[in-house]
Formats: structure tokens, C-alpha cells, sequence
């Protein structure tokens, strides 16, 4: 039976970093410029907590300072509102990240759009969010970015290619979208409320799961050689009690009617990360004028 050939996603993310840790090195050296991203974590999830480790790891291996910031569980959203200024106001620091998910009593909104644009690594800025729906250049959410950096070493051309989007949230769903239509896709939505969603994925050229429902796509999903990109993280169990991750694709039905297909781990999730860096350093250069690094 045929079988989908597997993206690389950590081996391309490293040949990122590695251009990323060059301009670093470049700017530092030649221009007298440290970038630094700061990362703020609040209260004491596990799984936030890798996610912080990982991305510092990223910032130190390409020469970026990283300035991270733990806060307790039961801050006030004042309280957490007065650290962001405190680091948008710091000029050591080009990038501000606030690790998701917050507590209940503080507004995931009003932190967005607290921290200043020109800092908005993350890209969920309303204004930033705006610009990318408009054209303009700004700061694309990470994960979207590597999913489209991970397509288009698949398709040269995406041009007229009907993209599906399994999700809608503000964090992939929708950026997702907009960067496809920016590329000349032809772009369908679907969520928990589309009637017919299996349809309606039977026909995609691509198709980007980011619903976070661990195997929901299964073969009878997916065109015969269309392209998967697998954004779910989910948390799972072995027979033995070890945990793992698995992703929103049943990856052994489907990588065998697919044309090529991401896996979890190893796919998507380097990307986000790799592509977190390169919005760090963009932020470094487009704050002093200079001109975008190219990657």
C-alpha cells in the first residue's frame, strides 16, 4: 500500500534556527545589537512550563537573550497588566510573549492587547491581526507561519489549491485562513458546527487539522494525495501508561491515502517554535528601522 511521504518539520525548523542564530551573530557583531525576548508565565501549568523551557532553549541556541518571567496563579489582571508594561517599556527586550492558557479571573483579550505591537511575537494583537487580514506586513502567529513554511515545501505554487482548515480558533483557525487566501488558495473553514465537514475535507488539495480532538481525521477524510499538516497536541497514553503526544490525524489510516503529511510529534510544533525566533528578530530590526530579515 502506498504510503505519504513524511514532512521534516524538525529537520527544516533546525536549518531556521540555524539562519536565525547567523543574524543574530551578524547583528550583535556588526550592528551592536543584543535581541531578547521576554516570556511571562502565569501560575504553574506542566505542560506551559515545557512549552516556556523549549522556547527559551530556542532563544539561547540562536544567540537571542532571554528574559523570562514566572508569576503566581492567583496574580490580578492589573498585576499582570502592569508586568507587560513594565517590558514593553524595556528597550532590551524586542519581544513579548504571555503563555496561554491564563487563569479564569484574567482576560486573555485585554492581555493581547496590552502588549505593544512592535513586541506582538505572537501576533494576536488586534491591530497585528488586522494588518494581516489586510495585506500588510505585521507579525504572523507562529504557528500558522510554519504551517504555511512547511506547505510551500511541498507546493512551489498554492496558487487555486482548495484549502480546508479544520478549526476556527483565533490562535491558528483563523490566521491560517488568512495567510492561505493571501496565497491564492481557494479557502474553506470547517469547525464543530459545519454540517458535512468529512465532505467537504474529501476534497482539499490540503488540509490543516488544528481542531484539537486527538484522531479525528481519518482516512475517509482525505483526497488521495492531497497534503495534511497536523497541528494537534494531544496528550495520550500507551498501553503501558507512558504518556505521548498524538496529533488531530489518525496517522496511520490516512498517511496511507495522503500525498504527504506532517507527523506528531516532529512536525508542526518545531516549526512554531523555529518561527517564534524569526519573529523575535524581526521585531530586533523592524524597532530600529533596519530592513526585514529574510529567511
Amino acid at each position: 500500500m502506498p504510503q505519504a511521504t513524511v514532512i521534516d518539520g524538525a529537520a527544516i525548523a533546525a536549518g531556521l534556527r540555524q539562519r536565525a542564530a547567523e543574524l543574530a551573530a551578524h547583528l550583535r557583531r556588526e550592528i551592536g545589537i543584543a535581541p531578547g525576548l521576554a516570556t511571562v508565565l502565569v501560575g504553574e501549568d506542566r505542560a506551559s512550563q515545557v512549552y516556556i523551557r523549549f522556547k527559551g532553549q530556542a532563544c539561547a541556541n540562536s544567540g537571542i537573550a532571554a528574559f523570562d518571567t514566572r508569576l503566581p496563579g492567583d496574580i490580578s489582571e492589573a498585576g499582570l497588566l502592569a508586568e507587560i508594561e513594565r517590558l514593553n517599556q524595556d528597550d532590551r527586550v524586542d519581544g513579548v510573549l504571555v503563555q496561554l492558557p491564563l487563569p479564569c479571573q484574567i482576560d486573555p483579550h485585554r492581555i493581547a492587547s496590552a502588549i505593544d505591537p512592535a513586541k506582538d511575537v505572537d501576533g494576536f494583537h488586534p491591530l497585528n491581526v488586522g494588518r494581516l487580514w489586510s495585506g500588510l506586513p505585521t507579525m504572523v502567529p507562529c504557528t500558522p507561519q510554519g504551517c504555511l513554511r512547511l506547505l510551500r515545501t511541498v507546493h512551489r505554487d498554492l496558487t487555486g489549491l482548495d484549502a480546508v482548515v479544520l478549526g476556527r480558533s483565533n490562535i491558528v483557525g483563523k490566521p491560517l485562513a488568512a495567510l492561505l487566501i493571501a496565497a491564492d488558495c481557494t479557502v474553506t473553514v470547517i469547525h464543530s458546527k459545519t454540517h458535512d465537514a468529512r465532505d467537504i475535507s474529501r476534497h482539499a488539495d490540503i488540509l490543516i487539522a488544528a481542531a484539537g480532538q486527538p484522531g479525528m481525521v481519518s482516512a475517509d477524510w482525505v483526497k488521495p494525495g492531497a497534503t495534511i499538516i497536523d497541528v494537534g497536541i494531544n496528550p495520550a497514553a500507551d498501553s503501558d501508561r507512558r504518556s505521548r503526544v498524538v496529533g488531530d490525524v489518525d496517522f496511520a489510516s490516512v498517511s496511507a491515502v495522503a500525498g504527504t503529511i506532517t507527523p506528531v510529534p516532529g512536525g508542526v510544533g518545531p516549526m512554531t517554535i523555529a518561527c517564534l525566533v524569526l519573529n523575535t528578530l524581526r521585531a530586533a530590526c523592524r524597532r530600529r528601522s533596519l530592513a526585514d530579515p529574510t529567511f
